[in-house]
């Protein structure tokens, strides 16, 4: 599946902390396509405290094939000690055609290529399944387990650059 970035912009991360479809994208995004509000506010929040917007905004996953929003991605935060966590979501109907894999193929070049990024995080629900598959076939290796301020617990996957690179050659 050939999937592209496309970074959120503000105006658009304004939109869906108000739980609206921001203007232009409506026919485009599949259903659950789109981050929930509490991710655009995150992203709001972090760039308006100063952080850099390429690490704090998200992205829509534009699948190539017919121009739809299959889904969002993104870094959770500036990296520190080396280290960024990302997030991700695909809308129910593009599950299991490589939407995933794709786009966090593309955010873990982005991680590595910055020079200040070595290792990627991505927390998992034990339950689901498509997204363990994904992080284990990009190489991620489990950390243990973590549980977050909602109490769920969450499976903590780490990537190295090292890792990443030989998969990519290997392809």
């Amino acid at each position: 599946m050939s999937v592209t970035l496309i970074p959120i912009s503000i105006g658009d991360l304004r939109a869906l902390v108000e739980s609206r479809i921001p203007d232009g994208i409506a026919s485009r995004a599949l259903e659950e396509a789109l981050p929930p509000a509490f991710v655009a506010r995150r992203s709001l929040e972090q760039i308006a405290a100063g952080k850099p917007v390429h690490w704090c905004t998200s992205f829509y996953m534009l699948r190539i094939a017919d121009g739809n929003i299959a889904g969002s991605c993104g870094f959770k935060d500036a990296p520190a000690n080396g280290r960024v966590e990302i997030g991700y979501g695909v809308s129910t109907v593009c599950r299991n055609q490589g939407v995933a894999t794709a786009a966090i193929t593309a955010l873990l070049k982005i991680a590595f290529a910055s020079g200040i990024v070595n290792e990627v995080l991505a927390q998992v629900n034990p339950d689901n399944i498509a997204s363990t598959r994904v992080v284990e076939k990009l190489g991620f290796k489990s950390d243990g387990l973590k549980t977050d301020e909602s109490n769920e617990v969450l499976v903590q996957w780490l990537v190295t650059q090292g890792k990443f690179a030989q998969l990519q050659e290997a392809r």
